[in-house]
């Protein structure tokens, strides 16, 4: 009869001969005695033998952590900030999330035997330049906020000038603002946050929120042209969804573009992982930051996928590399570029104008009740004047089961989604 402490058996480790074996190396009676070696008294539990509950097997364990896990009060997040809820297609979790197949976050370096992962991340490539406007983008990076400080450090490189000052929107999102700051002070670069439509004389790039933390919307076609006549680098974070509405930065004139693919399919968990993208035009190729994936043509002239350019790369150039903080989030690529085949330009396209009505009829009836909508032009967050009460709103949200934002003892936020029906926007009305 097997016992309930099944565990060790399953453990792929020293079998019972083996610890005799390593024991009588070290001339040790048992593991008991090789702890009481190993470990200082000072730090171990007073009380001997550990005071443990008695064991349980794989199925009693489960059990025990579904009962626990239930007592979680599951809400509804309407804080946005970079993080949003949505619909993971049920042939793309089956196939590509919990396929062990398609695990691995790292970067597949063997072409030979990876070329299902590079095609998939070639798509994902695509989607990219497609909705930003871009030529070229790589195969992922960590985050948003990691992408805009490799955008930072990007345009560094290109810039034709000495300048040293980096101008980050002040509607950026609150994290991007702390990873930029980290990166530039050991770069000695001069962070300003502001207005990113007045740059400085030093300002070698500035970088837009679009759309920003608070909602708004702003029309990026003057800035980005005042920019240009002045010799002033421009780079873009922006929403993949709402780039299926608005203008592409690219078509704008900006010179990278980065976001998070987060939102295409890939759950929120509790703030990661997700796939930050970056783009660029053709001309900062050899300047991008982590893996590209090209099309190629293999030893019998069919064609294949490959990384390329990868003398840009750590493991080739090292110290010298464009970027030795580029880690790229493979399998959450694959999912959003699959979510965006899945679903095809006029269904994201659809997602996205379900999402900006749920907003309009949510701001009509704020206004309709007497609320300040602060926001003038939203795609799916806004920013509401409350007059002090801001902390009580929240609560009273969270008492229907809803998260919203607190950005400050006046004023609340509240962001839409694709798994935003009709019923949440009357519940926070």
């Amino acid at each position: 009869m097997i016992e309930k402490n099944e565990f060790p058996r399953r453990h792929i480790g020293p079998d019972k001969s083996n610890v005799k074996e390593m024991l009588e190396a070290l001339n040790l009676e048992s593991l008991d005695s090789l702890i009481d070696l190993a470990v200082p008294t000072n730090i171990r539990e007073a009380s001997e033998p550990l005071t443990l509950p008695e064991p349980l097997t794989e199925a009693e364990a489960l059990a025990q952590l579904r009962e626990i896990a239930s007592k979680n009060e599951v809400q509804t997040s309407l804080i946005g900030l970079g993080y949003y809820d949505n619909f993971t297609p049920g042939v793309i979790q089956r196939n590509i999330l919990e396929n062990p197949a398609w695990y691995t976050a790292y970067t597949p370096y063997q072409p030979e035997i990876s070329q299902g992962r590079l095609e998939a991340l070639l798509n994902y490539q695509t989607l990219v330049c497609e909705l930003t406007g871009c030529e070229l983008s790589n195969a992922s990076l960590l985050d948003e906020p990691t992408a805009v400080a490799e955008a930072m450090t990007l345009l560094y490189r290109v810039q034709k000038s000495s300048k040293n000052t980096f101008l980050l929107d002040s509607d950026a999102l609150p994290q991007t603002k702390s990873v930029v700051i980290t990166r530039a002070e050991a770069m000695g670069i001069n962070v300003v946050i502001g207005d990113p439509d007045q740059a400085p004389e030093d300002c070698f790039a500035v970088l837009y929120q679009y759309p920003g933390a608070s909602g708004e919307i702003r029309d990026l076609t003057a800035g980005i042209r005042q920019h240009k006549e002045n010799g002033t680098l421009v780079g873009v974070s922006a929403d993949l969804l709402a780039l299926t509405l608005l203008t592409p930065p690219g078509e704008l004139g900006a010179d990278v573009v980065v976001g998070s693919s987060q939102r295409f399919g890939v759950p929120m968990g509790f703030g990661g992982p997700h796939a930050g993208y970056i783009a660029v035009k053709e001309a900062y190729k050899r300047s991008l930051p982590g893996r590209l994936v090209g099309a190629s043509i293999d030893a019998h002239g069919n064609p294949a996928f490959r990384l390329a350019l990868q003398t840009r790369e750590q493991h080739i150039r090292r110290e010298k590399a464009t970027s030795n903080i580029c880690t790229a989030q493979v399998l959450l690529a694959i999912i959003a570029g699959m979510y965006g085949v899945y679903h095809g330009p006029e269904g994201l396209k659809g997602i996205a104008q379900r999402t900006h009505s749920h907003m309009n009829d949510f701001v009509a009836s704020l206004t309709k009740s007497g609320y300040e909508v602060l926001t003038e032009n939203w795609f799916d967050t806004i920013t509401i004047k409350t007059l002090g009460k801001a902390d009580l709103y929240v609560e009273k949200a969270l008492q229907r089961g809803l998260n919203i934002r607190l950005i400050d003892s006046d004023h609340i936020g509240v962001s839409f989604d694709e798994t935003t029906n009709r019923e949440i926007v009357k519940i926070s009305s």
